[in-house]
């Protein structure tokens, strides 16, 4: 009990620790798909060495091209800002007018109503605007926490890799030799299920961002490639992503219009066609071959579990629910087999 609680709180002093432990492990399971690929084909080393290196060289493509990209873009977004304000008042403007004109409105003045509405609007949208900044600045002094933390990751995850083998053996060790087995299927059963889970889900949210910025190219909307990564930072929220990630997207399209069909409601409806369609194509398609039975838990549930997570811890709730989730599917389907109960005894 005396090692329970130092253990507690040494990662209440020290939150990091948690951080990189559960992110290390996170990244070799999803390493492990093109390990286990290569592993056919190569020494085991030799496949973690080449899977390593090609993130590495993808983190560095991102960093150099990506990234400066993704800044240029953003810049100008914030300087059309009050173009996108004054729009977004005319719109709102136009239909308070027209809710007034058919009286469903509450109270006697319109312009009234407008008035505090937009304001509330904007004083919301400042609020915002200068959190943003004060974490923006925030994060510069943290920077070389946060790549030291990034290096803890990459060197957990590498070492799980090495030796998965000797980490399994140590974990079985620690059980008693009667329940070796079922640690064993405990064991095969995280591992199959938080693979098939986070593997799936890197590559679908990085399929929907390509999909949302070809589209978006297509179709001229402004700011393709930002708007591609906001859908894919989205699409890790179940549900809700898709959602999320296309109200800007529709926004700057009745905004700005589109440099190949002009019209700003045209443009909108193509944009919300196209994100439907990459919805319907990751919901009926995607998911379900990429990820296959990874949770077996009801959609209900995991709406229901993205809830909860928010409620409790905010944004990284939203984001832990689902795999927190799929840890509880597997604890179930593994006691639920082995939990019964004698029938009583005869008198």
């Amino acid at each position: 009990a005396v090692g329970l609680g130092l253990f507690a709180l040494l990662l209440y002093a020290a939150p990091t620790v948690p951080a990189v432990a559960l992110g290390g492990i996170a990244l070799a399971i999803v390493l492990s798909f093109p390990v286990r690929a290569l592993s056919h084909f190569m020494p085991r080393g030799l496949a973690i060495l080449v899977t390593v290196l090609a993130l590495i060289g993808l983190i560095s493509l991102a960093l150099f091209i990506l990234v400066p990209l993704l800044i240029q873009q953003l810049s100008t977004l914030v300087r059309t800002t009050p173009q996108i304000a004054n729009s977004a008042n005319q719109l709102l403007l136009d239909v308070i007018q027209a809710l007034d004109e058919r009286q469903l409105l509450p109270g006697s003045d319109p312009e009234e109503f407008g008035r505090l509405l937009v304001t509330d609007l904007f004083d919301r949208a400042q609020n915002l605007t200068e959190n943003l900044l004060r974490g923006l600045l925030g994060f510069i002094p943290r920077a070389f926490g946060l790549g030291i933390a990034l290096f803890g990751v990459l060197f957990v995850a590498v070492y799980l890799l090495v030796d998965a083998r000797k980490v399994k053996a140590a974990y079985l060790r620690t059980v008693p030799a009667h329940y070796r087995r079922d640690a064993r299927d405990l064991w095969n059963a995280f591992g199959e299920s938080l693979s098939r889970y986070l593997g799936g889900l890197v590559f679908v949210v990085v399929i929907q961002g390509v999909l949302a910025f070809v589209a978006l190219y297509l179709i001229g909307v402004r700011y393709a490639i930002l708007l591609g990564v906001w859908v894919s930072v989205t699409a890790i929220i179940p549900y809700l992503g898709a959602f999320l990630g296309a109200i800007p997207a529709v926004i700057v399209a009745l905004v700005f219009g589109s440099s190949n069909f002009g019209a700003p409601t045209t443009t909108a409806i193509l944009t919300i066609v196209a994100y439907i369609l990459i919805q319907q194509l990751e919901g009926n398609l995607l998911t379900p071959r990429i990820q296959g039975q990874a949770l077996h838990v009801h959609p209900i549930l995991v709406l229901l579990a993205v809830i909860a997570g928010g409620e409790i811890a905010g944004l990284a709730g939203v984001v832990f629910a689902v795999p927190a989730l799929a840890v509880l599917r597997v604890f179930f389907d593994f006691l639920r087999v082995r939990l019964r109960t004698r029938p009583d005894p005869e008198p």
